[in-house]
């Protein structure tokens, strides 16, 4: 229909086109024959064009508001399948087509199939997510140690918006870490519990009883699931170190008694039997605690058995003890004579008396003497080389003094039965004089270089060795000069001598005695009084000359003196009988 401004004529011709065009000339008859008014007739058709647009505008807002619907659904529809693509975590929805066309409801069709397929997705992709968290949970509650699991489903809260794949993943990794965990500490409880079973064994304790007040579930008699929690594992562990300690302490307590037992036979001279009762406690000595695993080999009814043993036998140390301390002081003072070192004191009858009274520990009291022997015998170990020396130079003044008696003998080349071998003799006794003198200072070298080391004397049977050694050297210098003047004087006066020359060099004897000092030091105990101002090398030579003076008045009843030349000069030489150690 045209506008209302739209002539009367114009509008009937478009209305004869219309399916109302009858009805319209129909009506136009009526007017024409009943003679209405012009106006009246614009009246009436203006009506009936208002109620047309009325009724046609009811029809289109009812298509406007269908066609809104259609659009919103698909709006609806779009939404919801791009938030099931989010969701999902999808890039697109196999079999819908990417391009967009058609009218709505062919548009709606279009997506109906795929939403349907995103929907059924997301239920699947629910339902994973749920069984997966339910184990979550689940295998979170054992791991925590609550004994009760409401395994329900409604209980689990899935978020929506977020269902992907990645999501999924992640909450899977979760479940594989967590399944990990779960077997590492049932692993961890199977491993504390096989040690306490061990530790039990070991030391004769009921190991069921332990686990079971630890926790029932570790008892595979109650047929129930362990509890792996932490607080389980921090039990089972401290019960593995408390059980590790009195281990220890068992096997340091059998060790202590299995070294007791071991000095006590020793001491005791015990028989084989009485030794064999005990035998698996000696054993025990040479484990150390990780590898005494062995079923009841540590008991408190093997340490109480260990302890009465050596109750019993300490008992009846005493007397042993005194043998054995007698013995081990004879052994000390062997190796200090052996080095003629000074034996450390002992005052012997005071210890028998404390340990007779028991005030003294026999064990202490024998080890302090090994330690002395122990300490001799190192410092002879240190001075074995300076000694083997001067053993070497008493032989060598042996030989030299022999040497001089068989340079003095007159009949030496006669034909007798021994002049052959007394001249080979002689021959290596010249060698063997010859090295005396390198002899001596490599003694006296080796003497000095001890002393610096250890700060203190040598002394060889209680006098200082390097003293000797320095008077020593003076009085063979002596010697040596009175046989050059005596040479000297012979190729003045070739009158033959009245008597041969008899020098000769006194052997240092292995003691020092009033009675074998021929030329030496006389007793120790004065020259270690000359020596208690202190020890340095400036006062040897003073020491020396002392000692020589002091012996030469001494000893002057005991030199031999001898007639050298018509004048009756005659020459002292003293040497010492020998030194000793300290």
């Amino acid at each position: 229909m045209g506008s209302l401004q739209t002539p009367i004529g114009m509008r009937s011709s478009s209305l004869l086109d219309t399916s109302c065009g009858y009805l319209l000339r129909e009506l136009q008859r009526i007017w024409d024959e009943v003679g209405e008014d012009k106006f009246e007739r614009e009246k009436v058709l203006l009506d009936i064009e208002q109620e047309c647009v009325e009724a046609y505008r009811k029809k289109v807002d009812l298509a406007n508001v269908s066609r809104s619907r259609l659009h919103q659904e698909l709006a609806e529809s779009e939404a919801e399948l791009t938030h099931f693509l989010l969701c999902l975590g999808e890039k697109s929805v196999p079999g819908r087509p990417e391009k967009k066309g058609g009218t709505l409801r062919e548009q709606l069709d279009s997506i109906a199939p795929a939403l349907l397929e995103m929907r059924l997705r997301k239920d699947e992709r629910v339902k994973q997510f749920r069984s997966v968290k339910g184990e979550i949970k689940k295998i979170s509650a054992e791991i925590a140690g609550r004994s009760t699991y409401e395994d329900s489903s409604t209980m689990i809260t899935i978020d929506d918006n977020d269902l992907s794949d990645k999501k999924l993943e992640e909450y899977q990794n979760e479940l594989h870490r967590l399944h990990d965990e779960k077997n590492e500490r049932l692993q961890k409880v199977e491993i504390y519990i096989c040690a306490i079973r061990d530790l039990s064994a070991t030391l004769g304790t009921e190991a069921s009883m332990i686990i079971t007040k630890i926790h029932p579930s570790l008892n595979d008699l109650y047929g129930i699931s362990k509890n792996i929690s932490d607080d389980i594992l921090k039990k089972l562990n401290g019960t593995v170190v408390s059980l590790e300690e009195e281990k220890h302490k068992r096997l340091e307590k059998l060790h202590h008694l299995g070294r007791a037992l071991s000095n006590l036979w020793n001491l005791m001279d015990a028989s084989y039997e009485d030794r064999q009762k005990f035998s698996h406690v000696i054993d025990l000595l040479s484990f150390a605690p990780s590898d005494v695993c062995a079923p009841g080999s540590i008991t408190l009814g093997i340490i109480q058995q260990a302890e009465a043993e050596v109750q019993r036998l300490d008992q009846l140390k005493a007397s042993r003890t005194k043998e054995l301390f007698f013995k081990k002081q004879k052994e000390l003072e062997d190796t200090c004579n052996i080095s003629h070192m000074e034996t450390p004191s002992t005052e012997m009858g005071n210890i028998t008396n404390l340990v007779d009274s028991g005030e003294i520990d026999h064990v202490d009291l024998l080890t302090a003497m090994d330690e002395k022997i122990a300490r001799a015998k190192e410092e002879a170990a240190s001075r074995k080389g300076i000694i083997e020396k001067v053993d070497k130079w008493m032989l060598a003044s042996d030989e030299e003094r022999w040497l001089e008696e068989y340079d003095q003998d007159e009949n030496r080349y006669s034909v007798s039965r021994n002049a052959h071998r007394n001249l080979r003799r002689a021959e290596r006794a010249r060698v063997t004089v010859r090295k005396i003198t390198g002899l001596v200072e490599s003694i006296l070298v080796k003497t000095k270089s001890w002393e610096a080391e250890r700060q203190k004397l040598f002394l060889y049977d209680e006098v200082p060795l390097v003293a000797m050694l320095q008077e020593y050297k003076k009085l063979r210098q002596e010697k040596e000069m009175e046989k050059q003047r005596l040479r000297e004087m012979k190729k003045i006066i070739p009158q033959a001598v009245a008597e041969p020359d008899h020098f000769y060099v006194a052997r240092p004897s292995s003691r020092m005695s009033n009675r074998s000092v021929n030329g030496g030091f006389g007793n120790a105990s004065h020259l270690n009084r000359k020596l208690s101002g202190g020890y340095n090398n400036s006062n040897y030579t003073t020491l020396g000359t002392s000692i020589r003076r002091e012996n030469r008045k001494s000893e002057a009843s005991k030199i031999p003196v001898f007639r050298l030349s018509r004048d009756d000069t005659t020459s002292v030489v003293s040497l010492f009988s020998g030194p000793l150690s300290p």
